[in-house]
């Protein structure tokens, strides 16, 4: 016999939600409009849950994620994938709405002609449900549409921005990059991993936020933008700085530029070696002491010796460096 759940009184409706992940709450949203509305109501209710939605669009689909217990406990709620995905076996498909309707073993899956309008609307869908807006956007080359999306359909910043390489793709990522690094927003941070051409440059501003990342195709990274760049902690890879770039940064930094940076990583193309061939002016020291930084949550490196370096105000800061590697922390009395 069929169990009334909506005549439930709202305290044992509340106890049987409690019993549901975020992906069987949004699966149980598309059974009718009132238990969409019923679950709707719960999820706003449970503030202290504190839903991050995460948007993944990628070339083949679109997943939306969802987390209430921190950003690493996050599960899969939605799929957005093309109507050719299908490959002629739509059994058990519901049709509405324009789109079809299928269950993977976790989560929905829902097949459109126009993927742009699916990922949209299950974004749109999952956001309303709980009331969140999207913290953060992993794109491919092809969904960097998403950015200027986000920017339009909320006041609230992105937290995080990652543009994934597509290792598939041999050609040069030149507008995507730039599309990214010019408009994605983030106040957490921005991690570019997809390649350019050799000719590709930016002349913009980045920051503030608290990381970036841009790895392992960094080679396009002048000494200008490190200077123009506003991040906590900075790490780039297949970096083609010189040592003279290198103390030219280290010599603007000194007179009070880059004052939010803590932690800068560079790891370089060739064979580079930077040991003992700083600038006299910049009175750089050997030091012996052992330090750590906690650069997130899940790092935290070690410096064992190097040089010291300090600014005119008097903050300290270890510079770590061999063949094909240079690695600064700065002890910020109030962050260390």
């Amino acid at each position: 016999m069929p169990f009334p759940i909506l005549r439930a009184p709202f305290v044992v409706l509340s106890e049987i939600i409690s019993l549901l992940e975020s992906n069987e709450i949004v699966t149980a949203s598309f059974c009718s409009k009132n238990l969409k509305c019923l679950l709707k109501n719960y999820c706003q209710r449970k503030e202290s849950l504190e839903w991050r939605l995460f948007m993944t669009v990628y070339d083949s689909y679109t997943l939306v994620s969802i987390a209430n217990c921190g950003i690493h406990n996050r599960a899969n709620v939605m799929v957005a994938d093309h109507i050719s995905e299908l490959n002629g076996a739509e059994h058990g498909l519901i049709e509405t709405n324009g789109y079809k309707r299928g269950f993977s073993s976790e989560f929905l899956v829902l097949y459109f002609e126009d993927r742009v309008v699916g990922s949209k609307m299950i974004a749109n869908y999952v956001s309303d449900l709980f009331n969140v807006d999207i913290y953060e956007l992993v794109i491919s080359r092809n969904g960097i549409w998403a950015i200027d999306w986000i920017n339009n359909r909320q006041e609230k910043l992105l937290g995080s921005i990652a543009l994934k390489n597509n290792p598939s793709d041999s050609s040069d990522g030149d507008e995507a990059v730039d599309v990214v690094l010019r408009n994605g927003r983030a106040f957490d941070g921005l991690s570019i991993g997809d390649n350019v051409s050799e000719n590709f440059q930016f002349d913009g501003k980045l920051g503030p936020a608290e990381h970036l990342v841009i790895e392992p195709f960094g080679h396009w990274v002048t000494v200008n933008n490190l200077m123009n760049f506003d991040f906590i902690n900075i790490a780039i890879g297949g970096s083609k700085l010189s040592v003279s770039d290198l103390c030219s940064f280290l010599r603007h930094w000194r007179s009070g530029g880059s004052s939010r940076l803590t932690f800068l990583s560079l790891s370089f193309e060739n064979d580079s070696t930077f040991a003992g061939n700083f600038d006299e002016d910049l009175e750089i020291v050997e030091t012996n002491e052992v330090r750590k930084y906690r650069v997130t949550a899940n790092l935290e490196i070690e410096l064992k010796g190097g040089y010291s370096i300090q600014r005119m105000d008097g903050v300290k800061a270890t510079i770590n460096c061999g063949v094909r590697m240079f690695t600064m922390v700065v002890w910020h009395a109030d962050r260390i």
